[in-house]
C-alpha cells in the first residue's frame, strides 16, 4: 500500500502550480455538479424535509418562532449580509467593477464578468421555473419575498459573481497565499450569503446548497471559457502577425 501512494505523492509533487489549478476547478467542478444534481433529485422527490425544518427551526428562538437565535442585532445583521447576494447590490457592484475594467482597457476581463452574471441568472430563473419549489412555511420571513425556492439565487449568483471576481483578481497578485485568500474570500462571502437565506426564513437549507453548488460550478465554467477564448485570441493574432 505505501509504495503506490508514495508514488501518487512523487507524481503529485511534479505537477506545478498552473496544472494543479486547473486540475482542482475540474475536481471542484465534477463535485459540485453531482452534489447539485442529487440534491436537486432529492428536492424532487420530497425528501429532506425533515431535516430543512429542523435545521431552520435551531436558527429561532424556541417559542418566539418569529425571533432569530442569539442577540437582537442577528436579525439586522443577517438581512445587511443578505443584501450582498441581491440583485441591486450584486447589479452595482458588477457595473462599478465592468466601468473600471473598461477604463483600464481590459475589455475582455469586463465581458467575463458581464456574461458570468448575466448568464447565471439566466440560469437561476431557468432552474427556479422547472423546480417550481414553493417558499417554506416553517417559520416567519424576515424579509419580503415572492418568486420561487429553488435554487436559491442569493446563494447562486453571489457564488457566481464572487468568484469571478475573485479568479480575475488573482491575475493581478503575485503570491500563491494572496491568491488563495482571494479566493477564499468569495467563498466565504458566498458561504455568509447563503446561511443568512436561512436564517431569515425565506429559503430551506437544501435551496442554499443548490445554489451554491450551482453558482461555484457555473463560475468554474465561466472561468474555463474565458481562458479559452483568451488562449484562441492569442493564436489568432499570432496568426494574423505572420
Amino acid at each position: 500500500m505505501r509504495r503506490p501512494f508514495a508514488s501518487v505523492i512523487k507524481q503529485c509533487r511534479k505537477i506545478g502550480w498552473p496544472e494543479f489549478v486547473v486540475l482542482l476547478a475540474i475536481g471542484s467542478l465534477t463535485a459540485s455538479l453531482w452534489i447539485f444534481v442529487t440534491v436537486t433529485d432529492e428536492v424532487i422527490e420530497s425528501e429532506h424535509r425533515a431535516i430543512d425544518k429542523r435545521v431552520m427551526l435551531a436558527f429561532r428562538t424556541p417559542g418566539d418562532l418569529a425571533r432569530p437565535i442569539g442577540p437582537e442585532w442577528v436579525k439586522r445583521v443577517s438581512l445587511e449580509i443578505s443584501a450582498m447576494g441581491s440583485a441591486p447590490v450584486l447589479t452595482i457592484i458588477v457595473l462599478l467593477i465592468c466601468g473600471y475594467l473598461f477604463l483600464e482597457k481590459n475589455p475582455a476581463a469586463a465581458w467575463t464578468i458581464l456574461f458570468a452574471s448575466v448568464s447565471g441568472t439566466i440560469l437561476n430563473q431557468i432552474l427556479k421555473n422547472l423546480i417550481g419549489r414553493e417558499r417554506p412555511q416553517i417559520v416567519p420571513h424576515l424579509s419580503e419575498i415572492s418568486n420561487s425556492s429553488f435554487p436559491s439565487g442569493h446563494s447562486m449568483l453571489s457564488a457566481i459573481i464572487y468568484l469571478t471576481v475573485a479568479t480575475l483578481l488573482t491575475k493581478t497578485v503575485h503570491t500563491r497565499a494572496a491568491k488563495i485568500y482571494l479566493i477564499g474570500s468569495a467563498f466565504v462571502l458566498a458561504f455568509l450569503v447563503g446561511l443568512t437565506r436561512v436564517i431569515i426564513g425565506v429559503h430551506y437549507p437544501t435551496d442554499v446548497v443548490a445554489g451554491w453548488m450551482a453558482g461555484t460550478a457555473w463560475a468554474i465554467i465561466c472561468w474555463f471559457l474565458a481562458g479559452w477564448f483568451s488562449r484562441r485570441g492569442q493564436l489568432l493574432s499570432k496568426g494574423v502577425a505572420t
